[in-house]
């Protein structure tokens, strides 16, 4: 319209109230905004019909404008389906990892299992620090992720730190970050765990191998919930639930002076136990067909299950590797079998050996009492990971007596055997 005010669809529509000036014709521009052919929108203008430049000039101008306008929105649009596309596929996975990471990943219904689901179920809505105490490969970081994801905290980050693989002074920088300058080769600042897990859980495996210094640390953050960077001096703090775990015996660590009571009372405030697997034996079937489907799926091979056989062998086997063990095994045994029917022959060496059945010693009397009670020390020291204390709990023995023992059948700190010359001067006369 190249005068509205003589235009009757512009009825009132006057210069003043335009903000144009009194006199003189007022013209009204407008072309429409598309994307990808939709209209979506208008682009308008009002100006002076004169004088330059022409109307037709700033209509072409509009048009261009309109045409950017469009692009931009077509590429906003774009960004948006495309956030959206990321934002559900995080949410099924983040339901998925959920999924896996809950009560169905843990295996078994012995009692002291039902005792552990139990625990989990009452700790998991808290925000308590958690403490897992068993021996290695008993699934120590799937009740973790249990308590994680099954916690308010669930759609917060779950970040776990390996406290065994690494020295005290890398694991502080792991653990706390860093400062740029902090030492040779930190080159720029560096987050650590705390603050990446803020809002979500920290898993501290392995507590048992922290050092006097990383401990004071904890002890601070536990007890403040602050820290600094190592080089740095800005305190900060971080809203992480710690649960950490071990297959030391901390009490007697505590008792040698080698990790720090008031530390020790700050995580042993919920403990789980889980139990070793020769405990827990009937559990054992359950465990071997869990394992083979997933192998099965994994290995695209079919697998309609396993013989008598090898069943009562897995059942009668001390598993020392506890389910971990066990897993590797029955996926050795998955990859190595050509049959649908995992076999006495598809099982590894070490595991037949152990499943053959019992003979009775030669020699005489004396000799025999020798190799059994030889065999019973040296299996009880790899089950409590040469720690003479556990060994003799199981054995039910003192420490003293176990010592005496291990020094009449040779049998050295490491599981090796001392020297002919060591056997024979341990050997009473």
């Amino acid at each position: 319209a190249r005068d509205v005010r003589n235009d009757p669809l512009f009825l009132g529509r006057t210069g003043t109230y335009l903000g144009l000036p009194d006199e003189g014709a007022v013209a009204f521009i407008s072309v429409p905004v598309r994307v990808q052919g939709e209209v979506v929108g208008v682009l308008s203008a009002y100006r002076p019909s004169e004088p330059e430049p022409s109307v037709e000039d700033d209509l072409r101008f509009l048009k261009i404008v309109a045409q950017n306008i469009g692009q931009t929105l077509r590429f906003y649009r774009l960004i948006a389906t495309q956030q959206k596309r990321l934002a559900d596929e995080n949410r099924e996975l983040k339901s998925a990892l959920k999924q896996r990471s809950g009560f169905d990943r843990i295996v078994g219904s012995h009692k002291k299992m039902q005792d552990v689901y139990r625990t989990i179920e009452h700790v998991a809505g808290t925000r308590s620090t958690v403490l897992l105490l068993g021996e290695s490969g008993t699934g120590k970081e799937l009740v973790a992720r249990a308590v994680h994801f099954n916690s308010p905290r669930a759609d917060k980050p779950f970040v776990k730190v390996d406290c065994a693989s690494l020295a005290e002074s890398l694991l502080e920088s792991e653990l706390f970050g860093h400062e740029r300058g902090a030492f040779t080769g930190a080159v720029a600042d560096r987050k650590g765990r705390f603050e990446m897990a803020d809002g979500g859980t920290l898993f501290l495996d392995e507590i048992g191998n922290v050092g006097p210094a990383v401990q004071a640390k904890l002890l601070r953050v536990l007890q403040d919930r602050e820290f600094e960077r190592v080089g740095g001096s800005r305190t900060l703090t971080a809203d992480v639930r710690i649960i950490a775990a071990t297959n030391r015996d901390l009490d007697a660590a505590v008792r040698a002076g080698t990790f720090r009571e008031d530390l020790y009372y700050r995580l042993h405030v919920v403990p789980i136990v889980l139990p070793p697997l020769r405990d827990r034996a009937e559990d054992i079937p359950l465990l071997v067909d869990t394992f083979l489907q997933k192998f099965a799926v994994e290995t695209g091979k079919p697998v309609a299950g396993i013989a008598p056989g090898v069943l009562d062998a897995l059942t009668s086997y001390r598993w020392p590797g506890n389910v971990r063990e066990l897993e590797h095994v029955i996926e050795r045994m998955v990859i190595m079998s050509r049959s649908t029917v995992l076999d006495v022959k598809d099982m590894p060496p070490s595991l037949r050996a152990a499943s053959r059945p019992a003979f009775i010693p030669a020699g005489t009397m004396t000799e025999a009492v020798r190799k059994v009670e030889r065999g019973m020390i040296v299996q009880a020291m790899e089950e409590a990971g040469w720690v003479k204390a556990r060994a003799a709990k199981r054995l039910g023995v003192t420490v003293r007596i176990l010592a005496y023992k291990m020094g009449k059948y040779g049998i050295s700190e490491r599981g090796g055997e001392k020297d002919a010359g060591a056997r024979h001067q341990a050997r009473p006369a």
